[in-house]
């Protein structure tokens, strides 16, 4: 009998153990901007019950940040899922075995070539990487822009290279034209007085202002500026012919406790309903799997063509080593 007794006390500290573990929050490294974000974030909680505590970062060094955090709490990771607003950082936590393959529903629904092959990281809801003009003194043609990055460049302006997308565009350009290439370009933009910003929001509004006349960006940014209806215009920037086509990425970070909230928080992540509402957000994100485009923004959907046109990231980790090594060597002295 007291055996049976003992049983059942054992069982009930159990199941309330299991319980409590279930709601628990499940934690989220996010540097998608937390206005975009946040609300997504909410919309899975009512959905499951699950609860999600988000943990973001400056808009400067965030996805740099986060993928740092995640490399020094290795030994004791307190991150469940990084949503990370690109995908390079997150393809280096894979090399270094940070991350745990998943592939869920969310998974199958996106094209190969924004996806890790054995399911450690899949990308979604893309940007492209633009340059933003000033149409009230520089048009968004071809031609112009050429003209104007032949010459002094004090009117244009770029983000600091050594985070964000500005990091990714410059890892493309390694890949495309070696480092000894990528050195003398940003050279030459250095002498030429090319003004740097902490980000490229900043680089927008010098655009929107008016002090400068021409700057690289992202859609995002860009549509910012179009919603303050300001005179602006984006052409894409292309590398080979190609576009730099950014999405979003989602990982399950090695370790976790909380493995099948993480698979559920992923699977929504990666859904039509989540690519549809950052489509139709303020972001403007392009969904990269199947949707229904009759409901994407038409200011959206006419970047659908560049999908097949996009530089491929997935195999540009030593190319990021490399160029954030030499980053560091001329930023960091």
């Amino acid at each position: 009998m007291l055996a049976i007794v003992e049983f059942i006390v054992i069982l009930a500290i159990g199941l309330v153990f299991y319980y409590q573990k279930q709601n628990e929050a499940i934690i989220v490294y996010c540097a998608h901007d937390a206005i975009f974000s946040e609300e997504i974030l909410n919309a899975f909680e009512q959905k499951t019950g699950i609860k999600v505590e988000p943990r973001f970062d400056t808009e400067a060094t965030k996805s740099l940040g986060l993928t740092n955090l995640i490399i020094r709490e290795k030994e004791h990771p307190r991150c469940d899922v990084f949503w990370n607003n690109q995908t390079l950082g997150t393809v280096a936590l894979k090399e270094q075995g940070l991350l745990e393959a998943y592939q869920g529903d969310g998974y199958q629904r996106i094209p190969e070539k924004f996806k890790d092959p054995d399911g450690y990281w899949t990308g979604f809801a893309a940007r492209l990487r633009v340059y933003i003009s000033n149409t009230e003194q520089l048009s968004a043609s071809k031609e112009s822009i050429e003209q104007k990055l032949a010459g002094p460049l004090n009117e244009v302006a770029i983000a600091k290279p050594l985070y964000g997308t500005t990091l990714t565009h410059y890892t493309v350009l390694c890949d495309a034209w070696g480092l000894e290439g990528l050195k003398q370009w940003h050279q030459s933009l250095q002498e030429r007085g090319i003004q740097e910003t902490s980000g490229n929001a900043s680089v927008k509004n010098l655009v929107a202002s008016g002090a400068c006349v021409l700057g690289f960006t992202d859609t995002d940014d860009y549509f910012v500026a179009v919603d303050e209806k300001q005179p602006v215009a984006a052409l894409p920037i292309t590398v080979n012919e190609q576009v730099i086509l950014i999405p979003n990425s989602v990982a399950i970070i090695k370790g976790t406790k909380k493995r099948k909230q993480a698979e559920l928080l992923i699977d929504y992540l990666l859904s039509a309903e989540v690519e549809l509402k950052l489509a139709k957000s303020q972001s403007r994100q392009i969904p990269l799997g199947d949707v229904n485009w009759e409901q994407v923004p038409e200011e959206v959907s006419k970047f659908r063509i560049y999908i097949e046109k996009a530089y491929p990231l997935t195999n540009l980790v030593k190319q990021r080593e490399i160029t954030l090594a030499w980053l560091k060597s001329e930023y960091l002295k």
